[in-house]
């Protein structure tokens, strides 16, 4: 008969499949939804309603977007499926990027923050989006159990041959009893009625994974309820203390010269403000919403991208690229997959297809506008 630990394994693979699917369902609806708010802010300075309402659409289709990477990393972590992108990275800028996620909440409620960075500059080792992650989630954790016109700070000091970074606020403080279990997955604090805090206590259980998989670790402090916490996050500091921050050249916007894009995506809404926007920069598009009429406009035309979703009907992605890359003399089109999965083997599979880039829905379009014009780019150079 079957043991228990075979049931539990059972269970999770569920669990894990589960999520996968309900992730993607959920994107599908997020990337029209996106795109059109991209477009929207164009518009926004014919009427002061037109801007506030694009600003809401912002921070709500950013949110329902975190709560979905959220859930899935969550039962990632629980399956030990989350792989790391390990790079040399800089402390000040991994800070940046999470506080850059977290300043809309922060200045919503007028919060006060202030970021304290050693003056040497401190490189480290790991995967630059998910410390960024992580550090964001604290902050984020900060904000809402801080009282508006509250204060949060940001302080990184060496420590050995370690960096510790604290974040600290005046807030809502955390009950004695809670702090052990403050970092176990779905535990939240003190709700209100109106339960304005939100979330689903998934946040601070991915601060400790992630912070361990990068060989370090996350700890709590509060006196108590109403005096404020103080969350620190230690990592290791592989690197000798002479290494200073190179000159490197800054990443600058790439210009967009306009190509021929072949656009296949089945959901109409995200097909259609997507040839908008991509028409908008100035490029010429043309749309398919299935495999098959999809593979065929691609050997029929000659295209500079190719922008296909991996879900179609009648033909997947996979295999609309596969049989256009098969088929098509060189130089071939810059395949982009988009795509509302997200399990850690899809990108594997679409290079193995042929794709050349891989977008989680909903896709940014700064992100897909920096490929198109790096594309554009490297045609120039070799035409």
């Amino acid at each position: 008969m079957p043991n228990e630990d075979h049931f539990t394994v059972a269970a999770a693979l569920r669990q894990v499949e589960f999520l996968s699917m309900l992730a993607h369902e959920l994107r599908n609806p997020l990337q029209p939804m996106a795109m059109a708010n991209d477009l929207l802010a164009s518009h926004t300075g014919l009427h002061p309603d037109i801007a506030r309402a694009h600003a809401v659409y912002s921070r709500q289709v950013a949110h329902m977007a975190r709560l979905v990477d959220d859930l899935l990393d969550a039962s990632r972590v629980s399956c030990g499926k989350i792989d790391l992108q390990m790079a040399p990275l800089w402390l000040s800028e991994v800070i940046e990027d999470a506080v850059e996620t977290s300043l809309a909440g922060i200045e919503r409620r007028h919060q006060q923050l202030q970021v304290r960075l050693p003056t040497l500059p401190l490189m480290i080792r790991g995967d630059q989006v998910r410390l960024a992650q992580a550090f964001a989630n604290v902050l984020i954790n900060a904000s809402k159990f801080t009282q508006e016109y509250g204060h949060i700070d940001v302080v990184a000091q060496r420590v050995g041959d370690t960096v510790e970074v604290c974040i600290s606020d005046d807030g809502a403080g955390i009950a004695p009893e809670l702090q052990p279990f403050i970092f176990d997955l779905f535990t939240q604090g003190y709700r209100s009625l109106e339960r304005a805090q939100g979330g689903l206590g998934i946040g601070l259980s991915l601060v400790r994974s992630i912070t361990q998989l990068h060989g370090g670790s996350a700890r709590v402090a509060s006196e108590g309820t109403g005096k404020g916490s103080r969350f620190t996050i230690t990592l290791p500091l592989p690197y000798p203390r002479r290494a200073e921050k190179g000159g490197s050249a800054p990443q600058l916007a790439l210009p967009v010269a306009p190509c021929k894009i072949l656009l296949i995506e089945d959901n109409v809404d995200a097909n259609d403000v997507m040839t908008m926007l991509l028409a908008a920069e100035g490029h010429a598009v043309t749309s398919c919403f299935d495999g098959p009429s999809g593979l065929r406009a691609g050997l029929d035309g000659s295209f500079d991208i190719v922008v296909c979703d991996i879900g179609l009907p009648r033909m997947d992605g996979f295999q609309v690229v596969s049989a256009m890359r098969a088929a098509l003399p060189a130089p071939h089109p810059c395949f982009i997959a988009t795509t509302g999965y997200s399990a850690s083997d899809q990108p594997d599979r679409a290079s193995e297809a042929g794709f050349d880039h891989y977008l989680v829905k909903p896709v940014s379009l700064e992100s897909l506008t920096r490929i198109i014009g790096m594309h554009a780019m490297q045609l120039r150079a070799s035409g």
